[in-house]
């Protein structure tokens, strides 16, 4: 895992949580970690890591994640075994 990918990890299991995450660093992170995105309607996401599954939605017209959909990508990677060190 790269330093930019260590960052955005990090930054989505900080607290209090950020509102500033690009939702493209986001989906970078899922990519290295090896989880399998397919695309859905619109800006519908399925993503599998591990044997586990969540749906997303890509934030627009905005380009950050909200902190809403970030403690969903939390809940996402905590059930998926990723946490960071």
């Amino acid at each position: 895992m790269n330093s930019k990918h260590k960052r955005t990890l990090e930054a989505i299991f900080e607290k209090p949580t950020p509102a500033n995450i690009h939702w493209d660093d986001i989906e970078k992170l899922f990519k290295n970690l090896g989880a399998t995105i397919k695309e859905g309607s619109g800006s519908r996401l399925a993503v599998e890591l591990h044997g586990v599954r969540a749906y997303f939605h890509r934030p627009h017209p905005e380009k950050e994640t909200d902190k809403g959909a970030l403690a969903s990508v939390r809940r996402f990677l905590e059930n998926a075994g990723v946490t960071p060190c």
